[in-house]
């Protein structure tokens, strides 16, 4: 079954040390055998899928509580996880060449395997409980992942960021989840889905979307979640093609293209994701332009690409749709690539600054038209898959009912911004005069090459194809995600309408921005000061906040003195049972007037001195005072 196939990956990850042992710097290739037998399994099923199929792979998990580990695999769930393996297959082959000679190779692979099928059982699960496990499981794997280079403090540090955000949305994801099995009285995605107009009528709808709103957020970097995204490149590169293109990122996204047909068309839905999806657009472009690390220029269009997916699933038309699954496809394939080339530049020549590379055509050709077709397509530029996907999304931007003004006028001006930095990466380290580098560069080994080549073939041929991938896969996928059938027809020409004349002035914008490039950044150091009192400097506001409570409270109640652990200890006892005690009783106080015979008959079930025996009579015996108080009154 394929729960125990994808759960294997688990135990594979765990024997990672033995494998290294047994096949040395072969080890990555032989490890990505997991992930492509993976891929060509759900390819198999792929036609089922396509044909409206959805499979429901289940075992029991918890049988004395009913819970079982469900799989549901249809189009949403098939196009995730093809990116997952097919992509993951690549990044491992990636790595083996990157990473050759590694140290910490092992703890790579392992911590890669892990992260990986975490990934894969978010996407396919139907159970909340199911998906908020793998959910967290992201994190942590990804927290390794980001802080691989352990000795580097910058590794650490954004490592820990990238896990308190994405942890502190998760546990408003969890309450959320509870919120959403208790208001549709199952706790399985496809009955929720299911369920028309129910969840959005209930009373808990406004409390649950804010939860799960503030999990998907965090975890798909929106703004103002969006800092923690670009400081995870401290990460290898082929965490950062892996993360960026087809996991860690793309959870949140998942989430709400998976609750869309159950919490989706309120204005509440509407307006949120509208709004925040395109600020979030605009913020990632403008940021990307201001910095000349690599890295940095392709994880800030990253956040571009994750405000414009939850844009579109705001505007919620069948049209927007298509355009999040054909957008979705598009950033994976050329984002992925792109990466990988960023990856190969820093392997070959010892530095990430474009403004340092230049000329290296000659000495790089096949990885400069890698490099050039995948960014054509970040551009939008025909005949590549990402132009169809842009101008969709212009399409769609057109047609949003809520702050549509708003929602084009920052959809627009994203895309001059993105077009500038494709260019930036496409030409700026290739072309020009050659500028000495840290090392002499040259071509990247043959196992580098390939999954960057292989993307950004796919990229070009969809472009050309865009049939191949709309009549089938995105189908399924945008019926999944509208919740009835939907039939997408993709073509590369649409003929001279609106969205076509927002691509050409883009387009030539973009080109007349990037020429003017090194000018424009540096007046946008001016806003520098500005920029550093954004949403980081609250994160580490609120840091440095934790950090001085924990040493009051250190100083306070964990001094070394044993009688304040003791007084400590005594106060909380009595808070406890004093609150308990007043919040499950109702005291009502004896009347003054009683007499003293009604007084000490008198009792409440918390008080304990009239449920006592009155004092004995001096010279008494107490065993017969004891039981004359205690006989019942003739």
């Amino acid at each position: 079954m394929i729960q125990f196939a994808v759960l294997s990956g688990f135990l594979l990850a765990a024997l990672a040390p033995l494998f290294h042992r047994w096949f040395g710097d072969r080890t990555s290739f032989v490890l990505a055998v997991f992930p492509a037998a993976l891929a060509l399994w759900f390819l198999n099923q792929l036609p089922a899928v396509m044909a409206g199929e959805t499979l429901v792979l289940s075992m029991e998990w918890v049988p004395s509580l009913g819970m079982s580990l469900t799989f549901v695999v249809d189009g949403l769930s098939m196009l995730f996880a093809l990116l997952v393996t097919g992509i993951g297959t690549f990044v491992l082959i990636y790595a083996g060449g990157y990473l050759k000679g590694h140290p910490d190779l092992v703890r790579f692979h392992l911590a890669i395997l892990a992260f990986m099928v975490s990934m894969l059982g978010l996407v396919l699960a139907d159970g909340l409980f199911t998906l908020f496990v793998f959910w967290e499981l992201t994190s942590i794997t990804s927290y390794l992942l980001i802080g691989f280079n352990h000795t580097d403090l910058e590794a650490r540090k954004s490592a820990r960021q990238g896990l308190f955000v994405t942890v502190a949305g998760g546990l408003a994801l969890m309450a959320g989840l509870a919120m959403l099995g208790v208001a549709g009285g199952s706790w399985s995605l496809a009955e929720l889905n299911a369920m028309d107009d129910v969840l959005r009528e209930h009373d808990l709808y406004t409390p649950l979307l804010i939860c799960l709103l503030l999990g998907a957020f965090t975890k798909s970097a929106q703004f103002p979640f969006h800092f923690w995204l670009p400081n995870a490149m401290a990460a290898p590169t082929p965490v950062s093609a892996y993360l960026h293109s087809a996991t860690m990122v793309k959870a949140g996204i998942y989430l709400l293209a998976r609750l869309q047909p159950g919490l989706g068309g309120t204005e509440m839905w509407t307006v949120t994701l509208s709004v925040v999806g395109a600020l979030t657009m605009f913020t990632g472009a403008f940021l990307a332009i201001r910095h000349t690390n690599i890295k940095k220029l392709l994880a800030y269009s990253t956040v571009m690409a994750l405000g414009t997916l939850t844009m579109l699933l705001g505007i919620g038309t069948e049209g927007a749709m298509i355009a999040f699954v054909t957008f979705l496809l598009a950033h994976s394939l050329y984002k992925g690539a792109l990466f990988m080339v960023a990856g190969i530049l820093d392997h070959e020549t010892g530095t990430k600054d474009v403004t340092a590379m230049g000329g290296l055509r000659p000495l790089m050709p096949i990885t400069a038209v890698i490099a050039m077709v995948a960014a054509l397509s970040l551009a939008g530029v025909p005949p590549l898959f990402g132009f169809i996907g842009k101008e969709l999304m212009f399409e769609s931007v057109l047609d949003a009912s809520a702050w549509r003004a708003l929602v084009v006028l920052l959809a627009f001006s994203a895309a001059i911004l993105t077009i500038a930095v494709a260019a930036i990466i496409a030409l700026r380290p290739f072309f020009g005069q050659r500028r000495q580098t840290p090392r002499v560069a040259h071509e990247a080994p043959a196992s580098m090459l390939l999954g960057p080549a292989v993307l950004a073939t796919l990229s070009l041929l969809l472009g050309l194809l865009p049939a191949l991938a709309g009549t089938g896969l995105l189908t399924a996928a945008a019926s999944a995600v509208v919740g009835a059938p939907v039939e997408v027809k993709l073509s590369l020409w649409h003929g001279i309408n609106l969205p076509l004349l927002m691509s050409v002035v883009s387009l030539v914008l973009g080109y007349l921005l990037f020429q003017r490039w090194d000018r424009v950044r540096a007046r946008l150091a001016r806003l520098d000061p500005l920029i550093a009192r954004g949403p980081e400097s609250g994160y580490d506001a609120f840091m440095d906040g934790v950090v001085v409570v924990s040493e009051w409270q250190t100083r306070i109640l964990q001094n070394g003195y044993m009688r304040n652990y003791i007084l400590v200890m005594i106060v909380t006892l009595i808070a406890l049972i004093g609150n308990s005690l007043l919040l499950r009783h109702s005291p009502s106080w004896p009347s003054t007037s009683m007499s003293s015979s009604t007084r000490r008959s008198w009792s409440a079930p918390w008080c304990w001195a009239p449920c006592l025996p009155p004092s004995p009579a001096r010279g008494s015996a107490p065993w017969s005072r004891w039981a004359s108080w205690a006989s019942p009154s003739p």
